[in-house]
C-alpha cells in the first residue's frame, strides 16, 4: 500500500501547490504548460511507450484530441476551485467525479449495475450539493460554488474519455504520451495568446507540478501491479486517501472553514466511494 500512499500524497500536493500559487506569485498558465512538458518527458523515460499503436487506433483519436484540450482547461478550473472554495471541497469534488464514468458505464457501455455501486452513486449525488453548500456569509463573496461543480463534471468527462481510449485497445503509456503532447500544445497556445511573460519561479513550479502529476499516475499503476488481485482495495485506498488527506490538509494547514452540512457531506462522500469500490 506504500504506492497507494505515495499516489495520494502526489495528488494532494498538486492541490496544495495550486492553493499557494497566488501567494508565491506563480503564473499558472506558464506552470501548467511546463507541467505537461515534464510529464511527457517522464512518461517517455520511465514508461517507455511505443507510438506504433497510434496508427492502428483511429477510433481513439477523437478522445485523445478532446483530452488534449480538456486537460489544461480543467487544470485552470481546479486551480480556481482550490482558491475560491478550498482544498477540501475541490478534492472531494474531484473524487466524486467517478460517479459520471460509472453512470456512463451503465448507460452507454452496457455494464450491469451492482446494488452497492448504485447505492454508492446515489449517496455520492446526495453528498455533492452538501459539499459545495456555503453559508449565507460565505456565499456573499461570489459564485465560487460553480468551480467545484466544474471540477466534478470536468474530471468525470476525462475519466469517460480515458475509458473510451482503453476500450479501443490503445496502451495506457501510448495514450498518456500523446495526450500530454497535445495538452502541451494547447497550453502553449493559450500562454502565447495571452502574452504571458516567462519567469523562473513559474517554470520551477511547472516542473514540480509535472513531477507530481506523473508521480500520481506512476504510483497508482505500480499499486495495481503490486496488488493485481485486489483492484478494489487500490481504488478505495486511492480515492478515500485523497479525500481524507485533502480534508486534513485543508482544515489544519490552511484553516479552511466547513459547516456542519459540509462535514456531513464529506462523510457521506467517503461512504459513497467505499461502496463503489466494494461493488
Amino acid at each position: 500500500m506504500s504506492n497507494v500512499f505515495a499516489a495520494v500524497v502526489c495528488s494532494v500536493l498538486v492541490s496544495v501547490l495550486l492553493k499557494l500559487a497566488p501567494r508565491w506569485r506563480i503564473e499558472l498558465l506558464q506552470a501548467i504548460a511546463c507541467n505537461y512538458l515534464v510529464a511527457g518527458i517522464a512518461t517517455a523515460l520511465i514508461l517507455r511507450p511505443t507510438l506504433a499503436p497510434l496508427g492502428s487506433s483511429a477510433a481513439a483519436w477523437p478522445a485523445l484530441v478532446a483530452l488534449g484540450i480538456l486537460l489544461p482547461t480543467i487544470f485552470l478550473v481546479l486551480a480556481a476551485s482550490v482558491r475560491s472554495t478550498g482544498i477540501v471541497r475541490s478534492d472531494v469534488a474531484q473524487r466524486l467525479s467517478l460517479l459520471l464514468p460509472l453512470l456512463a458505464a451503465f448507460a452507454l457501455f452496457g455494464e450491469t449495475p451492482a446494488p452497492l455501486k448504485l447505492l454508492g452513486c446515489t449517496l455520492g449525488l446526495v453528498a455533492l450539493p452538501g459539499m459545495i453548500w456555503r453559508s449565507e456569509a460565505d456565499a456573499l463573496v461570489g459564485t465560487g460554488w460553480r468551480w467545484p461543480l466544474g471540477v466534478f463534471f470536468g474530471f468525470g468527462v476525462i475519466d469517460i474519455l480515458f475509458k473510451q481510449i482503453a476500450r479501443s485497445g490503445l496502451p495506457l503509456g501510448s495514450s498518456l504520451q500523446i495526450v500530454f503532447a497535445l495538452a502541451l500544445v494547447v497550453a502553449t497556445i493559450i500562454v502565447l495568446a495571452r502574452r504571458v511573460r516567462f519567469d523562473r519561479r513559474s517554470l520551477a513550479a511547472g516542473i514540480v507540478l509535472g513531477l507530481l502529476n506523473f508521480g500520481n499516475i506512476a504510483f497508482y499503476l505500480r499499486a495495481h501491479r503490486a496488488l493485481p488481485d485486489a483492484p478494489s482495495l487500490v481504488f478505495a485506498g486511492m480515492n478515500l486517501g485523497v479525500v481524507a488527506l485533502g480534508a486534513l490538509t485543508g482544515l489544519w494547514l490552511f484553516r479552511e472553514r466547513l459547516s456542519a452540512i459540509n462535514f456531513a457531506a464529506l462523510s457521506l462522500a467517503a461512504v459513497a466511494v467505499a461502496l463503489i469500490a466494494l461493488g
